[in-house]
C-alpha cells in the first residue's frame, strides 16, 4: 500500500501521465510487416501499439519480433515481411489500464514494462503512460514531500532499513 500522503502527490500531477494517442506512432494489425518494419525504424521506439481498423487496441509489436521474422536457415531473408502481417507476430498477451487510474497498479505494471496502453472501456486506444512520467511524479514527490507534509519517524522503527530487507 502506498502512503496516502506519497499517493496524493502524485495524483496531483495525474494529467501529466498520459502521452495521447494522436501522438504515439502505432500500426495497424493488418498491415504488412515491411510497413511496420519502417514505422518502427523511423520513430526509434523498441515498441509500439497495435490496432485494428476501429482503433481498438489489439497487441504490441516490437522491432525483434520483425527481426526474428526475416531470420531463416540461409541467414536473413527480408522479403518474408511482405508475405506476413502485424498480427501474425505481434504480442497479443498485454495489460492495459483504464481511467480513472489506479497508481499502485501502475507502479508495480511499470517496473517490467516501459509503457502501459490505456484504453477506454470500448478497448479502443486513447494512449499511454510511460514510466518516465511516472517517475516524473515520483521525483516531484521525493523532493516535495517534507514541504507539503509533516513527517516524522514512528517510534521502534528502523530508519536504516533498506528496501531488501523488508
Amino acid at each position: 500500500m502506498i502512503a496516502k500522503a506519497a499517493q496524493r502527490m502524485i495524483e496531483e500531477r495525474e494529467s501529466k501521465f498520459l502521452i495521447p494517442s494522436e501522438i504515439v506512432a502505432n500500426v495497424q494489425e493488418d498491415n504488412h510487416l515491411d510497413h511496420a518494419f519502417l514505422v518502427l525504424t523511423k520513430v526509434k521506439y523498441a515498441k509500439i501499439p497495435v490496432l485494428d481498423s476501429e482503433q481498438h487496441f489489439k497487441g504490441l509489436l516490437s522491432l525483434a519480433m520483425i527481426t526474428d521474422t526475416m531470420l531463416g536457415l540461409n541467414g536473413i531473408d527480408p522479403s518474408r515481411l511482405s508475405r506476413m502481417k502485424v498480427k501474425e507476430v505481434m504480442q497479443k498477451d498485454v495489460p492495459v489500464i483504464t481511467l480513472p487510474y489506479n497508481i499502485e497498479e501502475i507502479m508495480h505494471l511499470l517496473i517490467d514494462q516501459p509503457f502501459l496502453v490505456v484504453v477506454d472501456d470500448e478497448g479502443c486506444f486513447t494512449g499511454i503512460v510511460t514510466r518516465r512520467e511516472i517517475m516524473k511524479s515520483v521525483n516531484y514527490m521525493i523532493h516535495n514531500l517534507e514541504k507539503q507534509y509533516l513527517v516524522d519517524e514512528k517510534i521502534g522503527t528502523k530508519a536504516d532499513l533498506s528496501y531488501n530487507d523488508k
